[in-house]
């Protein structure tokens, strides 16, 4: 069984929810992201998302795109972030999503892409700029190496879009709660209860919350609705402007996912 569903089984049996966060590859470096992967890990998190950088992030706001500029300062690529995830094998077995767009994959090759990722250890692939309509080729891929796909439903999602995705996406599913990007300010009505409601009748799979988590507050408040909670730009900025802090930033969002604090 996939690390990821073997992660959210575990949790559905404590009655616990996911807390997924959210760092750029490569920014500031990859060997400063593999101690961040192992330090994140110590902090409690369940599944760690991992972003690609590219140049044209069309779903990312301000913090993550200078993220992914930094890192491309570096020379970051797509198959340096699957060797950097196969580094943290060595030394850690915490579930590995890499979050990417579909031009490094298409360029790559996506059979060669599913079958390197799924060798280095990754166990789930994220790509918001290709939709499950035209994703035939990397599902038949993932589904043969045992690789997760997430898809994204936002508000605007149509109940045909929504089966759709519930049906592509296993491991879990994305549910983005805002019309904007990435950093964007979170609103907490019950609109997002209702979709999530409305997600929950058409699939069991687990879903998760992401985009505009600000910090422990609105995690709190989301990890009631749904079965786990993606933070990015707030972790991303934190390593970049308060990197000795960011620890304790990290846990404490893992008790407010918990529910203690």
């Amino acid at each position: 069984m996939n690390r990821i569903n073997r992660t959210f089984k575990r949790l559905k049996a404590e009655n616990k929810k996911a807390f997924i966060p959210y760092i750029m590859a490569g920014d500031p470096s990859l060997e400063k992201t593999l101690e961040r992967v192992l330090m994140i890990e110590r902090c409690g998190v369940d599944i760690i998302e991992l972003g690609v950088p590219f140049t044209d992030p069309l779903a990312d706001g301000p913090t993550i795109q200078r993220a992914a500029e930094r890192a491309l300062s570096e020379g970051v690529t797509l198959k340096k972030v699957i060797g950097l995830v196969k580094d943290i094998r060595q030394k850690s077995q915490i579930p590995i999503v890499l979050m990417t767009y579909y031009n490094p994959v298409f360029k790559y090759d996506e059979g060669q892409f599913v079958a390197d990722a799924s060798e280095a250890g990754v166990d789930g692939v994220i790509i918001p700029d290709l939709p499950p309509d035209e994703a035939g080729e990397i599902i038949r891929h993932s589904k043969k190496a045992g690789l997760c796909t997430i898809f994204l439903l936002a508000p605007t999602s149509t109940p045909d879009r929504i089966k759709k995705v519930a049906k592509a996406s296993t491991g879990f599913i994305y549910y983005v709660p805002i019309t904007g990007i990435t950093g964007s300010e979170i609103r907490h009505d019950s609109s997002i209860t209702g979709a999530i409601a409305g997600i929950r009748e058409v699939s069991p799979k687990p879903v998760c919350i992401g985009f505009g988590v600000s910090g422990p507050d609105d995690a709190r408040k989301l990890s009631g609705l749904a079965d786990g909670v993606i933070v990015g730009s707030a972790i991303v900025k934190a390593f970049h402007e308060r990197a000795a802090s960011v620890e304790d930033f990290i846990k404490g969002l893992r008790r407010a996912i918990n529910g203690s604090g």
